[in-house]
């Protein structure tokens, strides 16, 4: 088949794997800009799910969704080391000058750049832009010193400025399991704010399987701000659409035993799904059809771009400790599995011993602990991968 065409191709034009299947969430963050954009209360979301299921796709979804009502997008792709202060006053600032691009400042929106500055100063971010233009800091707001008080202030001011407007605000935030619990507990103090007094600002963030017990670690009302959507891989019928549509409207049809094959060698994962498409497709002769032979070819294919990509990006950065930790998560299977199982793998040692490394594996993200004393990957399939790696 002509590579040149490939639905399958990231930018390709075709429904990405990862929307196959979503129509309720998409649905329901529909109803709730609908709701805010009314005055009326909404629940925030937050994405959860493990690595290639297609979180940072939906972000973008809502994103799109937002725009389409007039609304401002702000997007954040959190990591380690992130300084939230500065990130937030930075997006803050942009959705401010957006919101008022069209017109001056109105009372509003200079009283909010007056605002942005406070918080600037008070935490020690350097000014960017030209956001100040001739406004002074406002006394006695976002610089009290509590990062969760401050962000609040910047909050509230950003949603009675999109209010103002008549639009509103939305703020996605990619893997939120980055932020320390004092600063994800300033956010969800700040969100608490703006949902108490309904303005237009909404949070959609996006992280590991963790994120529900750190978001209710970091404030116990968490759970009343957000709607948790777990965001899993496909079922088997999602799974063959995501691949039989997309060729259809090029006139291609995939044979059953190939898709057959295809789920279950991805497992239903759309990262892993739209790779074996591309690649399927690059190869199968065509003019019509791919068959069986077209996915087993490919099959190597897809392995080694994930190996060299997606597992790798993640491996390379780990410590020789980390790496003999995953090699013993790997040897006992799939997962998850006991940590104390984990530790004997090790060569007998104890949990204390190598707690740590588990730790930083979680903190990397690379591991998470559904259950008291379990581990498990946040990457599908990994466990294949790292014997493939260390094998």
């Amino acid at each position: 088949m002509n590579p040149v065409s490939n639905p399958y191709s990231p930018g390709a034009g075709s429904r990405p794997p990862a929307l196959v299947g979503r129509d309720d969430e998409l649905t329901q963050f529909d109803v709730a800009v609908q709701r805010l954009a009314l005055g009326r209360p909404a629940r925030s979301v937050m994405l959860t799910g493990l690595r290639g299921v297609g979180k940072t796709v939906l972000l973008r979804e809502f994103g799109m969704i937002a725009r389409g009502y007039g609304w401002d997008h702000q997007h954040l792709e959190a990591t380690e080391d992130i300084d939230v202060p500065e990130a937030v006053a930075t997006l803050t600032r942009k959705s401010v000058l957006r919101l008022s691009r069209v017109q001056r400042l109105t009372d509003q929106a200079r009283r909010a750049a007056g605002v942005v500055r406070s918080f600037q100063l008070r935490w020690n971010i350097p000014q960017a832009g030209s956001l100040d233009l001739g406004v002074d800091p406002v006394p006695g707001f976002a610089d009290s010193g509590s990062l969760g008080d401050d962000l609040a202030d910047l909050f509230v001011e950003l949603g009675l400025v999109a209010r103002d407007h008549e639009v509103g605000v939305l703020f996605t935030i990619d893997q939120v399991q980055y932020l320390s619990r004092e600063h994800l507990a300033a956010l969800i103090v700040g969100l608490h704010r703006v949902s108490q007094e309904e303005l237009p600002v909404m949070v959609v963030g996006a992280g590991l399987p963790s994120l529900p017990a750190l978001a209710g670690e970091a404030k116990s009302y968490a759970e009343r701000l957000f709607t948790f959507a777990r965001v899993d891989s496909l079922d088997d019928l999602d799974a063959r659409d995501a691949l039989a549509t997309p060729a259809a409207r090029e006139g291609v049809n995939w044979q059953t035993d190939a898709l057959d094959l295809v789920v279950e060698q991805s497992r239903g994962y759309p990262y892993f799904i739209q790779e074996f498409g591309k690649e399927s497709w690059n190869i199968a002769p065509g003019p019509g059809s791919i068959s069986r032979r077209d996915v087993e070819q490919a099959l190597p294919i897809v392995t080694e771009e994930l190996d060299s990509g997606f597992f790798s990006v993640r491996f390379d950065r780990t410590t020789p400790a980390e790496r003999e930790y995953l090699a013993a998560m790997a040897s006992l299977g799939e997962g998850p599995v006991s940590s104390g199982e984990v530790a004997r793998a090790m060569g007998n040692r104890t949990t204390q011993q190598v707690g740590p490394t588990r730790d930083s594996l979680i903190k990397r993200g690379l591991c998470y602990s559904p259950r008291y004393g379990e581990i498990a990957f946040t990457v599908p399939m990994f466990d294949q991968y790292v014997k493939r790696r260390r094998g």
